[in-house]
């Protein structure tokens, strides 16, 4: 593993592999959801598909269609604001990875789960987030959340990688560019990691 891969992998990697390995789901034939595509949301794909399971990126808009079915490997494209695609992928799904860091309504993404489905949180949001009780109790649902992983959950995870030939997608750039990196991020401008070269900077300007 080339040595920009690892702190991408020990942020990123870690944060998906964790729950799928905890919550049971790193078994092969499940169908899995991913809310938003991200630098969580690209290696939540891989890794899925990686434990053989049939993955659809769930996004508000259509601009990232082609790169997550191209390039990433999703099997499927779901735009939330679809109703009637939502509607035929009702009860289609085994677990959503939610990452989406702001406030978002969570009963679209619960009608998707089929009887006993996880709805796993994994952006850090601190204002309340609502939805009604039949959505959970009518299927067994269940809204659960997780925060990076163990020691051991990140041996696992980076050894599951090496195995399965998975990177994160980056940027290396050097420590005199970082500046322009930041604003690039406000702006949502990188796909998907910025990794930066200290070694290879000049850092005596």
């Amino acid at each position: 593993m080339v040595l920009e891969q690892a702190a991408p992998l020990l942020c990123a990697g870690v944060t998906v592999y964790s729950p799928l390995r905890q919550f049971g789901l790193n078994v092969s034939g499940l169908r899995g959801g991913i809310l938003g595509l991200g630098g969580v949301g690209h290696m939540g794909v891989k890794i899925a598909k990686a434990m053989e399971h049939h993955v659809t990126v769930i996004s508000s808009s259509d601009k990232k269609r082609v790169e997550a079915m191209e390039h990433i490997g999703a099997d499927e494209y779901l735009i939330s604001s679809d109703a009637t695609k939502m509607q035929e992928a009702a009860d289609s799904l085994d677990y959503i990875i939610d990452t989406v860091p702001v406030v978002h309504p969570l009963e679209p993404y619960l009608s998707l789960l089929k009887l006993d489905g996880k709805l796993i949180l994994m952006g850090a949001i601190n204002d309340p987030l609502q939805f009604v009780s039949p959505m959970l109790m009518l299927g067994r649902k269940t809204i659960t959340g997780s925060f990076v992983g163990s020691m051991k959950e990140t041996e696992e995870m980076l050894e599951f990688c090496k195995e399965k030939g998975l990177k994160t997608m980056i940027e290396v750039v050097k420590m005199e560019y970082i500046n322009t990196a930041f604003e690039r991020l406000e702006k949502n401008d990188v796909r998907y990691r910025f990794v930066v070269d200290v070694a290879a900077s000049n850092l005596h300007q």
